[in-house]
């Protein structure tokens, strides 16, 4: 095989990995759903929802100190920050990794997401099977973003929108070389999955749904709350898992706590338990009152009112769920969260203008799924694939318009809040992924070590400048930096700022480093090429004293990196 075919060849067999990973992740999750319900309705142990969570965080937390090193990194920020930090290579141990803990989280009733797992799972095959075969850091990360594009293209069966999700979330600088292996991936993965999984383990949605553009203002409305709603639940999600991340070292305490509080609001809440997509199917079809099946409000089925506000605390306790599920030690991820608060927003607003009276009855059906798009595309800034999802998991585009509608609003109103998505802000806060900046991801991606220009002799205050003028005639040295006995720098010199005494005969042999240095100005090769940057132009200068884990490393100067740049900028151009 030429160099190509074998491109060919590796994106389909990375898709068929991830398709079999999804498949086995969603057929768990599914058969422990049914087995929940089966002991609901002829056992009659409603609390046995409350319990599994806790068993499955409990489990999760037992993996991954006993056979995965004490961590595992959850998120699909984590195949973000490979392809910005580390040339798309991905630890080998996230093939397996995902699956083993998010299969006991959320299968057993977490209330978080399969997606993500999945994502970072074909990303590790791609990026491993390109490392085994010493593809180019190119062809590595096209192959990491063949897996994840396949990884949702299995999950829900629509292949337009793995590959979007792939070019708006992983490859934000993409070229038109990788459509091609991106599009062959994600029909492969979603074929795979239609082959061999279940109708009914698929999110998808049958009814024949219709536009009516007299409704247009009230998908207006929706994408409005959508937009507002992705900001709460970033936001809440964020300071749950925050709190949990402050409890060091009691992993297993951690994990009861938070599961015990997870268990308390599923057994208020049964809606709360795992992905809940087979509530989304509920509430898209028509008979919402048998989501009060089982609860403490079961009498008051016949109630809209009640029914309403049921599923509004739901809405708002998802967040506090789904951070409960991860901060405490759990697998999984917000891409099944966004959906499934997307549905209920949309049932509620819906049902609230019906019952209101006063408009014409709007299509529930019809917001139901319209909100899921707005959710996701709020969250994740990425309005093409909540459009498209939708589209495909409700086998047709008659719900464009208002796909369009709600997912623009809702993306620009999230935006204005939150500049960056829910998975990327962290590491855009550290500099540690690429942006819509094309500018910021090209320095991003630049290595400052091999730019350093290593220290050479090292001065002492006290030395006399001799020293200096010395080294000086027999190297190209012209920067010093001037350390202490711990070697600690206190200080640069260079020939310009000596020059007035360098051709001194009396003066060399009279003058102190100490006299003539300067106070240092440095930065630390951890703060990232953008910053050094800024900090160059700020201070105007052409070069600057670098520090790596606290000890002084060299120079670094402004026309290396920039010559990097331009190097970054013309690759770039010739790949598209």
């Amino acid at each position: 095989l030429n160099e190509r075919h074998f491109i060919y060849f590796s994106e389909v067999a990375v898709a068929i990995s991830c398709a079999v990973a999804v498949i086995l992740l969603k057929m768990f999750a599914h058969n422990v759903f049914l087995l929940a319900n089966y002991i609901n309705a002829y056992l009659k142990l409603p609390y046995i929802n409350s319990l599994l969570p806790i068993e499955g965080i409990l489990l999760t937390v037992i993996v991954v100190r006993n056979f995965l090193g004490g961590q595992i990194e959850k998120g699909s920020s984590r195949i973000l920050y490979a392809v910005a930090k580390r040339g798309g290579i991905m630890p080998k141990k996230q093939m397996y990794a995902q699956i083993m803990t998010s299969s006991l989280t959320v299968g057993l009733g977490g209330s978080a997401g399969l997606e993500s797992p999945i994502t970072v799972t074909g990303a590790a095959f791609g990026s491993n099977f390109a490392q085994r075969y010493r593809l180019s850091q190119k062809d590595r990360i096209l192959l990491l973003a063949c897996g994840v594009s396949a990884g949702i293209g299995a999950a829900f069966n629509a292949p337009i929108a793995g590959v979007l999700f792939a070019i708006e979330v992983v490859l934000t600088d993409v070229t038109i070389s990788a459509f091609i292996p991106i599009i062959i991936s994600a029909a492969t993965g979603a074929l795979v999955s239609t082959i061999l999984m279940g109708e009914g383990v698929l999110l998808s949605f049958s009814q024949q749904l219709d536009f009516d553009y007299r409704n247009f203002h009230f998908y207006v409305l929706l994408g409005l709350l959508a937009g507002l709603l992705s900001v709460y639940h970033a936001r809440t999600f964020r300071r749950v898992e925050s709190f949990f991340g402050r409890i060091k070292n009691k992993a297993y305490k951690r994990a009861f706590f938070g599961a015990s509080l997870l268990a308390v609001m599923i057994f208020f809440f049964p809606t709360l338990f795992g992905e809940g997509y087979e509530t989304i199917k509920v509430l898209a079809g028509g008979n919402p009152h048998a989501l009060m099946d089982n609860t403490m409000l079961e009498g008051y089925q016949g109630n809209s009112l009640v029914l309403l506000g049921f599923l509004a605390a739901t809405v708002l306790l998802k967040s506090f769920a789904t951070g409960l599920t991860l901060g405490s030690g759990g697998n999984g991820g917000n891409f099944a969260p966004s959906l499934f608060i997307g549905s209920y927003l949309g049932f509620v607003v819906a049902s609230a203008i019906n019952m209101t009276g006063l408009f014409r009855p709007l299509p529930v059906a019809n917001f139901t799924l319209v909100g899921m798009a707005g959710i996701l595309a709020g969250l994740f800034h990425a309005p093409l694939t909540a459009i498209f999802l939708i589209g495909e998991i409700t086998g047709g585009y008659a719900l464009m318009v208002p796909l369009m509608i709600v997912s623009s609003i809702s993306f620009a109103v999230s935006r204005q809040f939150e500049p960056h998505s829910m998975e990327l802000k962290h590491l855009a806060d550290k500099g540690e992924a690429f942006t819509g900046n094309k500018d910021k991801n090209i320095l991003s991606g630049i290595d400052i070590i091999p730019l350093i220009t290593p220290p050479g002799k090292l001065l002492k205050p006290d030395d006399a400048l001799e020293v200096m003028t010395d080294v000086m005639s027999d190297t190209a040295q012209r920067n010093f930096g001037v350390v202490d006995d711990r070697h600690q720098l206190v200080g640069t010199v260079s020939f310009e700022s000596g020059r007035s005494v360098l051709f001194n005969s009396f003066r060399q042999k009279h003058t102190r480093i100490q006299e003539i240095m300067s106070a240092p100005i440095y930065i630390s090769v951890e703060q990232g090429t953008e910053r050094i940057m800024s900090v160059l132009d700020t201070q105007n200068l052409d070069e600057i004293a670098v520090l790596q884990n606290g000890k002084f490393a060299g120079f670094i100067s402004k026309s290396k990196i920039l010559e990097q740049y331009r190097q970054r900028l013309r690759e770039m151009v010739i790949d598209n």
